[in-house]
C-alpha cells in the first residue's frame, strides 16, 4: 500500500467526518473505523502546514472554550492540547486539580458540570481511572477528549504515533512495528495497537512475561519475550517507559536486569532495518529502555512526535467542532 492508497475519497472523507461528529467525543481508537483514523491523519497533514508560517493560527474555534481537566501530571499532552486549542483561536482554561474543590471531596461529575456551566465546549480529560472519560461523556453536553485514562487508552498519542509513521514511511501495509516495554500498564500501547492493526501494519509486542498480558494475543499482534528476535528487520520500534508509579509489585528483578535484556542501544539497533524509526511517547528513562546515543541519534523521531502531537490535536478538535453545534471550515490555503 502506497501513500496514495492512504488517501480517502471525497465520499469516504464526508462519511468519516459525519461519523466523528455523531460520535461527538474522542474516547478511544478501538471504537473508531479505519476511515475515521485516516481522516484525522489527513487533516493533521493539513494543519501541520500552518507550523511553517509566521502566524500559526486559524480562526476555526474562535468563540469556543477548551478546558484541560488533568487529574494526573502531564507535560507533553496537556501543553500540546493547550497549544492546539490556542492555534485554533479557542479560549483555553487549564484546570488545576490540586487547588480545586476536588481536594475538598467534590466528585468528578460535579466538577465537570461546574466547568460546563461556565461555558466549556470541549473538556480534555486525563484520569487515573480507566473509563472515566466515557463516564463523563454520558452525562454532560460538552465534547470529551480522552487524554489518557488509567491503563485503557491514549487515543491522541496513538494517532500522533501513526501520523509520524505515515510521514516517515509513507505506508502502513506490511510494516513491522515493534512495541517494547511495559505493555501491561500502557494505554499508549493499546491505542497504538488499535490504530496500526486497522491501518495494515504487523505489530509485535515484546517485554518481560510479567509485563505482557496473555489477552493481547486476541488483538491480532505477535507476542515475544526475546528483544533481539523481535526487533530483527523491524521498520519501527516504539519504546515504552517503565511505569514504576503504576506497579503495585515487583514485576521484574531490577532496572539493571531490564536494561540488560530490553534496552535499545546502538548495538541492538543493528538488528533492525537500516532505516528503522525509533519512537518513544515520553518521558524517557535515559539509560533504561533506551540509550542516550539512540535517543538522540539519526533514527530517532521522538521530538518530531511532540511536534506532530500539536497538529493531531488540532485536527481532532477541528473535526469535533461540528458536534458543538457550529460548522466551521479551515480558510482556504491555511490548512
Amino acid at each position: 500500500m502506497s501513500e496514495q492508497d492512504l488517501m480517502l475519497t471525497d465520499e469516504e472523507a464526508r462519511d468519516a467526518a459525519q461519523s466523528i461528529v455523531r460520535r461527538k467525543h474522542l474516547l478511544g481508537l478501538e471504537e473508531m473505523s479505519r476511515e475515521e483514523i485516516l481522516l484525522i491523519l489527513q487533516t493533521t497533514r493539513s494543519f501541520k502546514q500552518i507550523f511553517t508560517r509566521s502566524v500559526k493560527k486559524v480562526p476555526t474555534l474562535r468563540g469556543k472554550t477548551v478546558v484541560n481537566l488533568f487529574f494526573e501530571n502531564s507535560t507533553r499532552t496537556r501543553t500540546s492540547f493547550e497549544l492546539a486549542a490556542k492555534r485554533l483561536s479557542a479560549d483555553v482554561v487549564n484546570f488545576a486539580v490540586s487547588t480545586s474543590s476536588v481536594t475538598k471531596g467534590e466528585t468528578l461529575l460535579d466538577t465537570a458540570r461546574t466547568i460546563e456551566a461556565m461555558g466549556a465546549d470541549f473538556i480534555v480529560m486525563r484520569h487515573r481511572a480507566s473509563g472515566a472519560p466515557w463516564y463523563l461523556s454520558q452525562r454532560i453536553r460538552a465534547s470529551v477528549l480522552n487524554a489518557g485514562d488509567g491503563t485503557h487508552e491514549h487515543p491522541t498519542q496513538g494517532l500522533l504515533d501513526a501520523y509520524t509513521i505515515m510521514e516517515k514511511k509513507g505506508r502502513f501495509e506490511g510494516l513491522k512495528v515493534v512495541i517494547c516495554g511495559d505493555i501491561v500498564h500502557s494505554r499508549v500501547a493499546r491505542s497504538n495497537i488499535w490504530a496500526l492493526t486497522k491501518l495494515g501494519a504487523k505489530v509485535t509486542i515484546v517485554g518481560p512475561r510479567t509485563l505482557i498480558p496473555r489477552s493481547f494475543a486476541e488483538y491480532g499482534v505477535t507476542i515475544s519475550y526475546d528483544l533481539k528476535e523481535a526487533i530483527r528487520d523491524a521498520d519501527v520500534i516504539n519504546l515504552l517507559r517503565i511505569q514504576m508509579e503504576r506497579q503495585q509489585r515487583n514485576l521484574f528483578p531490577s532496572i539493571r536486569e531490564y536494561r540488560l535484556l530490553y534496552q535499545i542501544n546502538e548495538q541492538r539497533l543493528n538488528l533492525a532495518r537500516p532505516d528503522v524509526l525509533i519512537m518513544h511517547p515520553g518521558p524517557i528513562n535515559r539509560g533504561v529502555e533506551i540509550s542516550q546515543g539512540v535517543a538522540d541519534g539519526p533514527a530517532s523521531a521522538i521530538n518530531e512526535q511532540v511536534t506532530n502531537g500539536v497538529a493531531v490535536r488540532m485536527a481532532a478538535l477541528y473535526l469535533l467542532v461540528g458536534a458543538t453545534g457550529v460548522e466551521q471550515e479551515v480558510p482556504e490555503g491555511e490548512a
